[in-house]
């Protein structure tokens, strides 16, 4: 998919959003990127994890691991595109963990994704815990960056689509100061 394609398909569904948002990570944006509206048709989410996997194809990924919630579709679509087995990380207590059953072999080599990445923060949680339990991770991926290019990965990262996006911190806001009502979309409250 070229990236003009891959913008379509976000303009398309509305992924991409412009107001007054609070991120993940605390910051905020006046653009926030929803990933689940691109996600929710199953063609495109295919056509995104092939992508996205066509990226990998030579980094030896045994398997395909991401956060849920915005990683679980990414993880499962970049496995199948590779032919190997998905799994996901999830907060317990707010303490990234592997559950459900899922389990890794000692240097298993693990291709870590994501739906967006602002800041890493939920992608490299997963990569620790993984490393935690003996992985070798090969790489990062992500249908979009829009962190400008700032997030240091330890393996290489490649993202889909760039969307520039001016966050800031809750006590710099703008839109704060202007009085703007600020909405919370994402999966962690």
């Amino acid at each position: 998919m070229e990236q003009e394609e891959i913008r379509q398909l976000f303009a398309a569904t509305g992924a991409v959003l412009t107001g007054h948002f609070i991120l993940t990570s605390g910051r905020h944006s006046d653009t926030y990127v929803q990933c689940a509206l691109v996600l929710q048709y199953p063609e495109y989410a295919a056509r995104l994890g092939a992508a996205l996997a066509a990226h990998f194809g030579g980094t030896g990924a045994e398997c395909v691991a991401g956060p849920a919630l915005g990683g679980i579709i990414v993880a499962y679509e970049v496995a199948r595109a590779l032919g190997v087995r998905a799994l996901f990380t999830e907060r317990v207590e707010g303490v990234m963990r592997l559950r459900r059953g899922f389990n890794l072999e000692p240097g298993e080599r693990v291709l870590v994704v994501e739906d967006v990445v602002t800041t890493g923060g939920s992608i490299k949680e997963t990569a620790a815990v993984l490393q935690a339990l003996g992985a070798e991770i090969t790489g990062f991926g992500a249908l979009v960056d829009r962190s400008g290019g700032k997030v240091d990965f330890a393996e290489p990262f490649y993202a889909l689509l760039s969307v520039e996006a001016v966050t800031w911190d809750p006590a710099a806001c703008p839109l704060c100061r202007a009085g703007t009502p600020a909405v919370k979309p994402g999966s962690r409250k």
